[in-house]
């Protein structure tokens, strides 16, 4: 029975096989390769919706909770606390599994093969800063993948998958930077196969960027760093983060709203010098505006990253408030974050024992590796290597195809 290969990611999932032609990426949505790593639980008619079309439920204002970014939550606290989803009470890794379990089903019937036995990409970590986490969230992973169905579960770091999808020969430095981490494998290639020198990774990745640029331009109109007035006297205090922080984390969002914050809002509409900013922020809670917020922000980033103007348009929230991100905003407010994923580079290249100079081509993979801020860093590094892109969103499901076909 033939294995799948699954590339999990935080913003989107892939899945591939081989074929007698080589690795096939399956179209999973739509006719794409790709499909959102998105649920939506749909109140009105009780079903949990999955990709494009859970994002589409969400956009058109759907009563539901719509779910981004799941990936993030393994290892954490989150991921096995029971709670009431639709009709049932559920821990986040058991809709996961229903997420997986759907991937399987539509690769099934692209490819007309039955599958039990998965290979997975996985980040070289998960968690950089905690041993106990990154562990906790590779047993999540795995438990995940057999609730949906799997009898068989193996894990390949992403970057060496995308290393087995590489053509030609010399030192390679694999980039992949994704929504959640940010990964780096050093390999030699000859035209016999491929040999792993190093791989490191860090949680860092497009998410985070998105996160720094919502506080830094959206947040401050909803109230971030505003000040609220006593019910008694004249003094005033600066608003809780912690909500702002929050609303801002993609895998944060859709655990945001609750009355309680709600009515906390509304009292700080009444004692705010400035009213306006929280009731902007109470609309966001009541509506359910977060992940429409960040899908805006995400769009002008993406926008500004490439020179244009990267307005964020806000009329969800109030019709005509916008915030401008630019690309000097990018490069001054994202460069602690480059500079980590930069270090991180460093640091795969020292465990291999290798000179930057002995690169011979940088490899680029995953969706926030277009960021130049990151590209111009890495290039920095390794100036007589010859950068190319690899397919984007699809290279590491290509090469866990071709790890699948050895089980």
């Amino acid at each position: 029975m033939a294995a799948l290969g699954i590339d999990f990611g935080t913003s989107n999932t892939a899945a591939g096989v081989m074929t007698a032609n080589g690795p096939r990426v399956l179209p999973l949505s739509d006719g794409e390769t790709t499909m959102p790593t998105a649920v939506f639980l749909d109140f009105g008619s009780g079903r949990m919706l999955f990709g494009n079309e859970a994002a589409r439920a969400m956009m058109d204002g759907h009563d539901g909770r719509f779910m981004r970014s799941l990936k993030s939550i393994l290892g954490t606290t989150l991921a096995r606390e029971k709670r009431q989803f639709l009709n049932e009470k559920l821990t986040l890794i058991e809709i996961i599994a229903r997420f997986l379990s759907e991937i399987r089903r539509r690769a099934e019937a692209a490819s007309g093969q039955s599958f039990e036995e998965v290979v997975s990409g996985r980040p070289v970590r998960f968690h950089s800063r905690s041993e106990t986490r990154n562990a906790q969230a590779a047993l999540d992973l795995e438990d995940a993948y057999r609730l949906a169905g799997f009898t068989s579960v193996s894990f390949l770091p992403e970057p060496e998958a995308a290393a087995l999808a590489t053509g030609g020969t010399g030192r390679l430095l694999i980039v992949d930077i994704g929504g959640g981490t940010s990964d780096f494998t050093l390999c030699d290639r000859t035209d016999t196969g491929t040999t792993v020198l190093a791989s490191q990774g860090i949680r860092v990745g497009g998410t985070d960027f998105d996160k720094v640029l919502n506080l830094g331009h959206v947040m401050p109109l909803l109230g971030y760093g505003a000040q609220i007035g006593s019910e008694l006297g004249g003094a005033t205090h600066t608003a809780p983060r912690a909500p702002f922080h929050d609303l801002a984390t993609w895998e944060k969002i859709a655990f945001v709203y609750s009355p309680a914050l709600l009515r906390d809002v509304r009292k700080w509409q009444r004692l705010a010098p400035e009213t306006q900013l929280f009731g902007r922020l109470a609309e966001v809670l009541d509506m359910h505006l977060g992940h429409d917020i960040a899908y805006a922000v995400e769009d002008g980033k993406i926008r500004a990253n490439s020179g244009q103007d990267g307005r964020i348009m806000l009329d969800p929230v109030e019709k005509g408030l916008s915030a401008d991100i630019t690309p000097e905003d990018l490069q001054r407010e994202l460069t602690g974050q480059t500079q980590e994923i930069a270090d991180c580079a460093r640091e795969t290249l020292k465990m291999a024992g290798c000179d930057a100079g002995s690169v011979d081509r940088i490899v680029y993979v995953g969706g926030s590796s277009l960021m130049a801020l990151i590209r111009s860093q890495i290039e920095a590094l390794c100036q007589q290597a010859r950068p190319e892109t690899s397919e984007i969103f699809t290279a590491v499901a290509n090469g866990l195809a071709r790890a699948a076909a050895r089980h």
